[in-house]
This record gives structure tokens, sequence and C-alpha cells, in this order.
């Protein structure tokens, strides 16, 4: 077994190679029928060497074609000099020359076997997305954040996650999966030369509950680590093959991850683009199903032909969702609004109760941002293309078993209206002991993160047998927040 670079779109992935003659075959699993690719020994230009990639930070096999030069690499580095020999037997044999043993480096341990042979990779303790959207899988309000600017953002979704009640266990499962992915984002000294920042937001039920973590950069700083990642918490390789195609179709500026976890030890997570595309682009990233039908049926009825954000989840068993997100249509917020309340019924959701709907009617949302905002989901806010903040937005994630979500997106809630939206009915948990406990819940949770307030508050409805037993089915209410940026080097 060994890692090998693909070639329309060069991540990393584990393969197993067998040498039948002149040609190198590569497979999934030891299972497979199929072979996944070959490498014909015979098209090697020169022999096949060492080399170092400065972006592995490690040794590998190069073996150069006309086409190509192939690249992999063993789980230790002392195997790579079986593997150069055996190949370099084959092709100096096939280019006339006789057979010579390839220099070995000065750490070379002494002589190995013969023939490398596949084997099964250990396997692995750490938390595994088993599930597509889960698996089991007090004090005075704050009158005003205070925000803060000058911390790194990592560091302060660190902070902030310290005030979550259930992430208070070290050891816990939940834990270790949001250390993984936080070690999965390119730290800033890799960002040399890098066309644009790297982005945080987080998103925080009014019951504290349920978080969702997310991060985003360029693309070409981002792809690996996002791809080794999947593979660390148990990612099937389809999937990654479909982040991949996808990613080609598109080929986005910005490519992120993001993780979900709850109170009840859910733990979900996937990929996402925070650019904006086609609608119809995007969907192709879903699975082809009735919701998908339903949502460009919709789109085409309200000239809906962009969104701003697409993504998918990456758990191990189906079915398969994938979100996007849209600015809905309308010149003023009371046609827009009409629009989203449509779009629940049309999706064949429940309607919003009539004492949330009230505070949204009631609340209009700015003209535009208040000062002090990070960009929002990439873009500057109040600028085209800046998502909610251009007005009302809509979340939909889609499956191929039904519609999953359906959320309403409202720009930048002033602290009223974040208060009167944790006391409605939508927001209602026995968790709480009081609306003003979760109103000193959330105001601490945004003082930690250092902002000024929600990028936007959402009003979101989960369909029944989507919840996994991990997350909260129906109604609730969730605040989202543009943390900040790491900029470039």
């Amino acid at each position: 077994m060994m890692t090998k670079q693909g070639g329309s779109h060069p991540t990393w992935k584990k393969r197993y190679f067998i040498l039948k003659g002149n040609t190198l075959y590569y497979f999934k699993t030891t299972k497979d029928a199929d072979v996944t690719g070959k490498i014909d020994l015979k098209d090697a230009t020169t022999k096949a060497h060492e080399k170092f990639d400065a972006k592995k930070k490690r040794k590998v096999i190069a073996i150069p074609t006309a086409e190509r030069t192939y690249l992999m690499y063993p789980d230790k580095d002392e195997d790579i000099q079986q593997w150069l020999d055996l190949f370099n037997k084959k092709i100096e044999a096939l280019q006339g020359k006789s057979p010579s043993p390839t220099p070995k480096p000065a750490t070379d341990d002494g002589p190995k076997p013969e023939q490398p042979k596949p084997t099964t990779p250990a396997p692995s303790s750490s938390p595994t997305i088993t599930s597509s959207n889960g698996v089991p899988s007090g004090g005075n309000t704050t009158a005003l954040t205070s925000t803060d600017f000058s911390t790194p953002p990592r560091d302060r979704i660190a902070r902030a996650k310290k005030v979550i009640p259930f992430l208070q266990d070290d050891d816990s499962k939940v834990n270790e999966f949001w250390q993984i992915w936080l070690e999965s984002i390119p730290g800033v000294d890799e960002m040399v030369g890098a066309a644009t920042s790297i982005e945080f937001h987080v998103a925080l039920s009014s019951d504290m509950q349920k978080l969702t973590w997310r991060t985003a950069g360029p693309q070409d700083k981002f792809i690996q680590k996002m791809v080794d990642f999947f593979w660390n918490v148990g990612a099937p390789e389809s999937e990654i093959d479909r982040l991949n195609d996808v990613g080609a179709l598109i080929n986005p500026l910005k490519i992120g991850s993001w993780i979900d976890m709850s109170a009840k030890g859910g733990m979900d997570g996937g990929w996402y683009f925070p650019v904006e595309i086609a609608l119809k682009l995007a969907l192709e990233a879903a699975d082809v199903g009735d919701p998908t039908k339903q949502v460009s049926e919709w789109a085409d009825a309200n000239d809906v032909s962009r969104c701003y954000s697409v993504g998918r989840d990456m758990g191990a068993a189906p079915p398969r969702q994938t979100e996007i997100r849209l600015r809905l249509p309308g010149a003023d917020f009371g046609s827009q609004l009409r629009v989203a309340l449509e779009a629940f019924s049309f999706f064949g959701f429940p309607a919003i109760p009539d004492d949330a709907l009230s505070i949204i009617k009631n609340n209009p949302p700015p003209n535009t941002p208040p000062s002090g905002f990070p960009p929002v989901d990439g873009c500057s806010p109040g600028a085209a293309g800046a998502g909610p903040a251009s007005g009302l937005a809509l979340s939909v994630i889609t499956s191929s078993e039904g519609f999953v979500r359906l959320g309403l997106l409202i720009p930048f809630p002033s602290r009223d209206v974040v208060k009167a939206m944790c006391g409605s009915s939508i927001a209602s948990s026995a968790a709480l002991s009081s609306v003003q406990t979760a109103v000193d819940n959330i105001f601490k949770f945004e003082n930690s993160l250092g902002v000024p307030g929600p990028a936007y508050a959402e009003y979101q409805y989960l369909n029944k047998n989507f919840g996994y037993g991990v997350y909260k089915e129906g109604f609730d209410v969730v605040f989202h927040y543009a943390v900040g940026e790491d900029l470039p080097r």
C-alpha cells in the first residue's frame, strides 16, 4: 500500500499496488476486482527516483513519463528504497540496460524484502462520521459585546469553545473530533503567497446544544489538508472523489470544511464552497431526486439563478445531504419575506410560527450592515454577492430521501431581536431555566468570540428522522457569526 497523488485534481489517496509484468496496477481496496488505474513502466522516460515534496514535507517516489510524473510514497520512508529497486529493475530491463541497484540514501537501514506487499491500514480510534447528519454520531446580560479582532480568529474560536457546557470534557470524542478538524486548517505560515485569506465562521443554537464550525481559504492551500481530514475521520472514498469532481467542475477560488456537533454526541462534517455560482451548477453537487427538481422549479418560478454557497456532508452512511444558500429575490424586505414564506410551503415545510414571524416582520434588517463586522461568507458585507448582507436568504438542504432542512436567514439582527428570538416558541428548551439564561449564554459566547453580534440569525426546520437522535428536529433558532480572517503573509 502507498499513498499516490491524483492526476486531474492533485490530492493524495491511499492505493493498493501490484506489479505484474511491466505494469504497476493500483486499486482502491484489497477487495476491489476492478483496477482503479495503472502505470506502464515501459513509458518511463528515466529511472524512478526519490524526491522531496515541499507541500507534503516528506520524501516521495517519482516515476517520470512523457505524459506526467507519477508521485507516491509508502507509509514508512525506509520502504521507499525497496520500491525504487523494484521499479528500476523493470525500467532498466525495458530500456535494454543492465539492471543496477538504485543508490540508497544514507539513512537506509539495510536490505528489505524483495517486494513490498499491500497491507490493510490499522483501524483508527479517531471519531468517525458514521451518518449523514449526525452520529452517536446566569448572570447579568451583557449590554454590548466587545470586539476583539486583534486576536487571531482561531484563538478566539478556541476561547469561545470553552464556554459551551457540553464541550468541557477534554477527553470526549466530540472534542477530539473538533481538534482533528482544527489541525486540518492550514497555518498562517503556510499561507505565504496566497491570493485570499482564511475565514472562520461559527453557528450556535439558542439553547447552546448544537454548534457548526466553518473555515475556508484558497483552494491550493486547503484541498490536501481537507482530504486528509476526511480520510482521518472515516469519510468514504466515493465522497472524496465527489469533492474532487465538483471542485473540478466549479473550480472555486475558495473552498472550506465544516463540522457539526451536539450535546447528545452528534458529529458530522463536510465541505463547502463559499462562492457565487449558477444555481444549476451548484445542484450538480446534490443527489438527483424530487427535492432537487423542486428546487429547480421554485428557482425558475422566482427568477433565482444564483447561489452564494454550496456544500455537502461526508458522512459514512447515506443519504448524502447537500446545502445551498441563496439570496431571496425582491426589491424590498416585504417582497423577499413573501417569497421565503412561499418557499416553506412549496417545499412541504411547516409555516414559521406566528410569534416568530411577528419578530421578523417588526424588525426588518438594516439596509446597510452595521460597522465592525468582518466579511460574511467570503464577501464584504453589503457588497454584490455578499449573501445575507444583501437581504433575506434561504438555506436549503436536500437528499435523495427528501428535503432535510430549510432555514430563513436574517442578516445582522439587533440585540433586541436576538433577545426576542431566544424568547420565541421556536427557541423554547427544557435545558434552559429561563429566557434570560439563554440570552446571557448567547452574549457570553459572543464576548468570547470577540464579535459585535451575529452576522445573521436563522429560523430553521429539521425534518423528522433527520436528527438521528442527536440533533433537535422541528424548528430551531441558530445564530451565525463571522469570526474574522487570517490574512496571508
